[in-house]
């Protein structure tokens, strides 16, 4: 039962991995200036566009950025990091609409910090910057940009896209939202053949990743486990498969927590501006509480052995707070990556479902332990233990 729905969910759930949809749509879009451009590409997030063209013998980059704020009066911005591959130390172009006139205007910003968007001058050269508003609810920015000599050289330049909900008084940006299309919205632009990688690609899957690996460990297994340890030792014909395949589940659990747990850990020391606190401090007590729980399986005395009740208790403590932590972690996590919503109504149909399951269970181990008992208890006393060595109801 447990190893077949698991590899089940498993590949369900790696299915995240598999669904960038990308709208192929810039070669037909116009501008109210006929204004044309030498390459066009389709960004990989927040359904954005750039249109660029390179004059390499002056170093002049011409762009028209295009995206949709992601509130009405929100604002939109494009721009090129010189030294990093993310938002620190970018240079950025931002238009958004004046909220008295109504007309789009853009500005320049320089972002030294997550904590410090400062508009200013940039460090390079730029004019002709204009923005306007589309019919669809988009806005564009134009400007030319003189590369710097070393960008020139190179033949590249780091990019980096965003979008956010309002301007605040003083022209300071409301901060964008944090979920994956957000933090994705970077890459690389090659001036001289007009094609874009995006580093953010790379990241994505490494979160979808890390989400898989901990909704199939601490979300999926780890349950199944303690499902199996609770109700299918009732049955004596189970024994000792049961107690084998509660092993199994949750080492595997364990395996799998601890390659999501390290590739978490990875995400974390790439995004130095971005913490998600409860999400990281769950899965760090997790961690550690599964680590204690391995331990068990070594330090586990004999059932008639004095320490044995101590044991018991401290097993399935342990074993209780990784369940409930794990599937909140798992909400945690579904929330911050924010996949297609079928995603996690799936996971809330297999947690509905293990937990309707539980309850079956419930009734009908009662119903056998309680049988079991009746039948003993009418069994003639022969004095053996004083009565004592009879099962008890699930002592769990």
């Amino acid at each position: 039962m447990a190893p077949s729905l698991s590899a089940f969910l498993f590949f369900a759930f790696w299915g995240l991995l598999i669904s960038p949809a990308v709208s192929l749509t810039c070669s037909s879009q116009k501008f109210s200036q006929n204004q044309v451009y030498s390459n066009c590409i389709d960004l990989p997030s927040l359904s954005s566009y750039l249109h660029f063209s390179y004059d390499s013998t002056n170093t002049t980059l011409s762009v028209a950025f295009i995206a949709t704020p992601s509130k009405s009066g929100g604002w939109i911005a494009w721009a090129i990091n010189p030294k990093d591959t993310g938002m620190v130390g970018s240079q950025s172009l931002v238009a958004h609409k004046n909220s008295t006139t109504g007309v789009a205007e853009v500005h320049t910003y320089a972002i030294s910090s997550y904590s410090s968007v400062v508009a200013k001058s940039l460090s390079f050269e730029v004019w002709d910057k204009t923005a306007e508003s589309r019919s669809d609810g988009s806005l564009a920015i134009f400007a030319k940009i003189k590369v710097p000599a070393d960008l020139a050289a190179s033949g590249s330049i780091n990019q980096v896209w965003q979008v956010g909900p309002s301007v605040l008084a003083g022209g300071a940006l409301e901060k964008h939202e944090f979920a994956a299309a957000n933090l994705q919205s970077k890459g690389t632009l090659n001036l001289k053949s007009g094609e874009s990688s995006s580093g953010g690609d790379t990241r994505v899957k490494k979160k979808n990743i890390h989400g898989i690996l901990n909704a199939v460990s601490w979300g999926i297994l780890f349950p199944v486990g303690i499902m199996i340890a609770r109700y299918i030792r009732t049955f004596e014909s189970a024994d000792p498969a049961w107690f084998y395949l509660h092993v199994f589940c949750q080492i595997s659990a364990y395996a799998i927590g601890v390659a999501g747990w390290a590739t978490g850990l990875k995400l974390g020391s790439e995004s130095p501006g971005v913490t998600y606190t409860g999400h990281r401090n769950i899965g760090i007590a997790l961690f550690v509480l599964a680590t204690v729980q391995i331990f068990a399986l070594f330090l586990r005395p004999k059932k008639d052995h004095k320490y044995r009740f101590y044991w018991n208790i401290y097993h399935h403590s342990f074993g209780y707070m990784i369940l409930v932590l794990g599937i909140v972690n798992v909400f945690k996590g579904l929330h911050i990556l924010r996949p297609e919503h079928k995603w996690k109504s799936a996971y809330m149909i297999v947690i509905i479902a293990l937990g309707g399951i539980s309850l079956l269970l419930e009734a009908i181990t009662w119903v056998v332990v309680l049988k079991r008992k009746s039948k003993k208890s009418t069994k003639p006393y022969d004095g053996y233990n004083n009565g004592q060595g009879r099962q008890q109801p699930l002592a769990l």
